[in-house]
């Protein structure tokens, strides 16, 4: 190999040249000429050493890493390409090897008849480096004590330093105030450009600062690495080049003149020039900067008004320190004012805070309320318990997590001859004599009464987004008993919140045993039975495909799948019309399905945030599922990966919920229009109210980013903040830019009493089929809180329909459901692994290694 003989060549070269340096080194540390074989006996092994390194490392940077794999293949070593430590250390142990220079050889071969002129020389060279040593630290002694002398001088003279700058900043203040325009940046066709706008007036500007950012007119070059760039320069910009100047030549000419002669005499003879101004601004350069930075602090803090007032006083030492004091005193007592007034504005605010929000999170007393906790596993009777109770009461209210499980309990009710009413804000659907209501969580109302409220899945009160309307649920529920239903982990934060209400706890055990399968999980073992659970829409359908391409019936759940679509998808599962269902994690929240075994396909999820491992609690709450009485009584659980660390998550005990969600509610909002009427002040105090120990606070991020829609229009204007506030809360997908704008159109329509823009339908794909449903839900979302039941009846119809054209689409879609490369778009197996196809990867792999070789 050429480059290996040119490179083996260099290394010789380098390692004489540093051979001959440590020769050279050697000597001029010793007093008495020592010998070449002295030289050898202590420096034999150093010597030896340097070939070995100066070759192998000369070798091992200069050689790419293709190179180098290409060399240890015909050495017959093997090994893995993609590691660069393992290349490089075998690299570096096998060229060690390669055709080695005896350095001891080459030394005993070449003559030092010139021994003694060698030590001489080395020996005049150190001797030189000593003196030029000791003068160097002769003159650091010198500027040392001039330094400390000049700083010493400045301290005696700062305060008459900063008089004098003061004046002279003032006297140029004047001037630009009588003589100067002042400008402003106005935007033109091409570039902003200045125009003048009159002159300066001193009340506009409190503060010497504020009247720094003006513009004076002029622009000043800036010189950077890519070119010269112009920029407008401002007060602020000449100001600071005044008092730069003062500070760096007026300030050393005055410290020369007082600096003692011997230290300037002998500051001439060690640099054989004399100490000038420069060389005085130029040893105490950073402590004149520091003066300079504290006067300017101290000028941006001066009231304008005073300093022009002093620009028509001539200098006087006493004078004008005697006004400078007068002035600061008065500057002090201005702030002291404002201070006081800011800070009673903070306590009068605090007080507002406080009444507002303050007293709204506390623990509830519980008054003559029965509370009853089933706590305890999902799938272990908990909820079908409290249901019974309820049922058997006068009157009750279900609060469900999800539409579906309402539908499930209100057509649950009716069966049983137990008149239901629904309400979820997209239906209400109302049953002559009931006095029962099932409906969704957000549609709790805190003023309403009943014998018996069942709030389900009640650990939800943890979630960042939902969980607050847990938290007025539980404690705002006005019954006689409270059912609160949910897992372990919720147990310690309820009876906080609860304090010392009656409280009765049942726990719960699963009858059916969960059993973790050892090996990890494999597409061709699916049975009757199974469900697949991934966390995302599109893999729920690629899998579902990938299932349906293998001969097995599927049935799918997903998040933003229709709910009268999803009990359809449930109910084939259930009667057995499908073998096999995948869905994601919103299989957890309370449907029942005979799973014979909830199967992981992912042990991470997206959390909106980022993504990360699921939690025990995660875990256990889908894994719940599998297993149903009487029909499997073993419930079997598998993954496709890491089985023990995600079985140790299912054994693990449940953490206590640390924390829980709170929001504004209807005593809030009452309490808060005692001192304003407007949102936008609502939001600004949310956001400014400390929540307390143990709680966080909902964001509110997507009723602020409604609000900014409408905020300052006529929709503000004509609502009152309550009304406001709820069209703002409805519950919709407000990331959704269709439906955000169909929102806003129908906000504009109430208030201006025109009809209500009609819902867009769209029905080419799965996709625009699910948006429609979403845009009809919102459209029956404004008909219900408008009390306009009868148009509802009518959309509910048409969502009807859509649900069922997504159901039949289903059956369809799946069917052809395709997974493309995304960087070439070449169709890839439904079970491929990844998102790019392998010729992508491997291009993407080749381009970093070109990159490690550049």
């Amino acid at each position: 190999m050429e480059k290996l003989k040119e490179l083996h060549a260099q290394a010789i070269e380098k390692t004489k040249q540093t051979v001959h340096e440590e020769i050279e080194k050697f000597l001029e540390e010793q007093e008495d000429m020592p010998s070449y074989e002295e030289f050898i006996e202590q420096r034999k092994l150093y010597i030896a050493q340097i070939w070995v390194n100066v070759w192998s490392n000369l070798a091992t940077s200069r050689f790419k890493r293709k190179e180098k794999i290409s060399y240890l293949l015909e050495k017959g070593y093997e090994f893995d390409v993609k590691n660069k430590n393992i290349i490089n250390k075998l690299f570096r142990d096998e060229i060690r090897l390669y055709e080695p220079f005896v350095v001891l050889d080459w030394l005993n071969s070449e003559s030092f008849d010139d021994w003694e002129a060698r030590y001489e020389a080395a020996r005049s060279r150190f001797q030189q480096k000593q003196k030029e040593m000791k003068e160097a630290f002769e003159k650091e002694k010198n500027e040392e004590l001039i330094k400390h002398t000049a700083q010493t001088i400045l301290i005696d003279r700062k305060e008459r330093i900063y008089l004098h700058i003061r004046y002279y900043i003032a006297g140029k203040l004047a001037y630009d105030f009588h003589h100067k325009s002042r400008y402003e940046l106005v935007e033109a066709m091409y570039e902003d450009e200045l125009q003048e706008q009159g002159v300066f007036h001193a009340d506009h500007y409190p503060a010497v600062a504020d009247f720094l950012s003006e513009l004076t007119g002029e622009s000043t070059k800036i010189e950077l690495w890519d070119g010269n760039y112009f920029e407008y320069e401002t007060y602020g910009d000449r100001y600071e080049r005044l008092v730069h100047h003062y500070v760096h030549e007026e300030i050393p000419e005055r410290i020369l003149e007082e600096i003692p002669s011997d230290f300037s005499d002998q500051y001439e003879m060690l640099h054989s020039e004399e100490l000038t101004v420069e060389s005085i601004d130029q040893l105490i350069y950073y402590y004149l900067e520091q003066i300079k930075m504290d006067c300017i602090d101290l000028i941006e803090e001066e009231d304008i008004n005073d300093l022009l007032r002093l620009s028509e006083i001539e200098f006087d030492p006493a004078v004008h320190k005697s006004l400078y004091e007068k002035d600061k005193e008065e500057r002090e007592r201005r702030k002291a004012e404002q201070l006081a007034e800011i800070k009673r504005k903070e306590e009068e605010e605090k007080r507002m805070l406080d009444d507002i929000f303050g007293r709204e999170y506390g623990p509830s007393s519980g008054g003559n309320v029965e509370y009853v906790l089933h706590v305890g596993d999902t799938n272990t009777g908990k909820t079908y318990q409290a249901l019974k109770t309820m049922m058997e009461a006068p009157s009750g209210l279900y609060l469900a997590p999800l539409r579906l499980l309402a539908l499930e309990v209100y057509d649950k009710l009716n069966k049983e001859d137990v008149p239901c009413n629904l309400k979820t804000g997209e239906e209400e659907k109302v049953v002559s004599g009931a006095s029962h209501i099932s409906c969704t969580v957000e549609m709790f109302y805190e003023k309403e009464s009943y014998d018996v409220v069942v709030i389900d899945e009640a650990q939800l009160i943890a979630d960042k987004d939902r969980g607050f309307s847990w938290y007025k649920a539980i404690t705002k529920a006005k019954a006689k008993e409270v059912h609160i239903i949910g897992s372990n982990s919720m147990r310690e934060m309820i009876l906080e919140l609860l304090g010392d209400a009656n409280i009765t706890i049942y726990e719960y055990t699963r009858n059916t045993p969960l059993e973790v399968e050892k090996t990890p999980f494999r597409f061709k073992y699916v049975q009757k039975g199974d469900a697949l659970i991934c966390f995302s829409r599109r893999k729920v359908l690629e899998t579902a495909a990938r299932i349906q391409n293998d001969g097995h019936s599927v049935s799918m759940i997903y998040g933003s799948m229709p709910p009268e679509t999803r009990k359809k998808q449930m109910n084939r599962f259930i009667e057995g019309e499908t073998k096999v269902i995948v869905a994601t994690d919103a299989i957890g929240l309370g449907l029942n399905l005979p799973i014979r075994r909830i199967i992981f396909l992912d042990n991470e999820k997206f959390d909106g945030t980022r993504r990360r491992r699921l939690t025990s609690q995660e875990v256990k709450q889908i894994a719940g599922r599998a297993g149903r009485k009487g029909i499997y009584d073993i419930g079997k659980v598998a993954f496709m990966s890491d089985v023990k660390k995600m079985a140790a998550l299912l054994h693990d005990e449940d953490r206590p919920i640390a924390t829980f969600a709170i929001a504004p509610t209807t005593s809030i909002f009452e309490r808060f229009q005692k001192y304003h009427h407007d949102l936008g002040t609502f939001f600004e105090l949310w956001k400014k109210f400390e929540s307390p120990f143990g709680t966080k606070k909902a964001s509110l991020q997507e009723e602020r980013e409604l609000y900014d829609i409408i905020r300052h229009t006529e929709v503000e204007a004509r609502l009152s903040l309550d009304d406001l506030y709820g069209f703002l809360h409805l519950p919709f997908s407000a990331k959704e830019p269709t439906l955000i704008k169909q929102w806003r159109d129908t906000m504009f329509a109430i208030v201006n009493k025109e009809e209500l823009p009609e819902p867009e339908i769209r029905t080419r794909n799965l996709e625009e089929l699910e948006l429609t449903y979403k845009a009809i839900g919102l459209q029956l979302l404004f008909l219900y809180r408008l009390g306009r039941g009868t148009e509802a009846i009518y959309w509910e119809r048409e969502r009807e329909k859509i649900s069922d054209e997504v159901h039949e689409r289903l059956k369809t879609e799946v069917k052809k459901m395709t997974k493309k490369c995304k960087r070439c778009g070449r169709k890839l197996p439904l079970e491929f692994k990844f998102a790019i196809c392998d010729s992508c990867h491997a291009a993407r792999y080749m381009m970093y290694d070109d990159f490690d070789n550049i």
